[in-house]
């Protein structure tokens, strides 16, 4: 499996071999089973992450119980609570994998270094690190101004794989909605 993130690397950042050896050799490897936590709200994020197989979600809890999902992560793509790393504060959130999952985590010290010293892997990321603001202030306009079934329509067109990966209630969470309008929703676009 360290391939496939090694050919990832490869293709998207353009670093020698050599470069790509040391990237993945400062990595530690990790399993995660289906519900299991990979940081707990309260705890430090210490680690970058990247997803080799399997869908982890970001969320938060409200006093009333409620999640709050924030963001899913599927294979290939990074993921970490960005104020705690970057402050070394306790999170607000909880990163969990919704199924088995694999995934590469570096320790902060270790990754800066890494930064340091490949130019080209620092340019990638601060590309990643655009492309999530303008994802999210875009989350925040549709959350604040769209319709549920706007929302919707938005999540089904951006995330269609998602769709068969992910429970109601999760995807109703991510959405800001309840699962009774969710359904509604869902039943509605299928008799139109």
């Amino acid at each position: 499996m360290l391939s496939d993130f090694e050919n990832y690397l490869k293709l998207q950042t353009g670093l020698p071999d050599d470069a790509i050896q040391t990237v993945s050799g400062m990595a530690e490897l990790r399993t995660l089973s289906r519900n299991e936590q990979l940081l707990t709200a309260g705890d430090i994020c210490r680690h970058k992450v990247f997803v080799i197989y399997g869908l982890l979600r970001t969320f938060s809890t409200g006093t009333n119980g409620n999640e709050h999902i924030l963001q899913f992560s599927p294979e290939n793509t990074w993921t970490l609570d960005v104020e705690s790393y970057d402050k070394q504060i306790p999170s607000l959130v909880t990163i969990e994998a919704i199924e088995p999952s694999e995934v590469l985590l570096w320790q902060r010290d270790n990754f800066n270094k890494i930064l340091h010293d490949f130019p080209l892997l620092r340019q990638f990321s601060e590309q990643l690190i655009a492309r999530n603001v303008h994802y999210s202030r875009q989350r925040i306009i549709m959350s604040l101004g769209a319709t549920p079934e706007e929302k919707y329509e938005d999540f089904v067109r951006t995330f269609p794989d998602y769709l068969n990966r992910l429970p109601l209630r999760m995807i109703a969470g991510y959405l800001g909605i309840s699962v009774k309008t969710l359904t509604r929703l869902r039943h509605a676009q299928l008799h139109r």
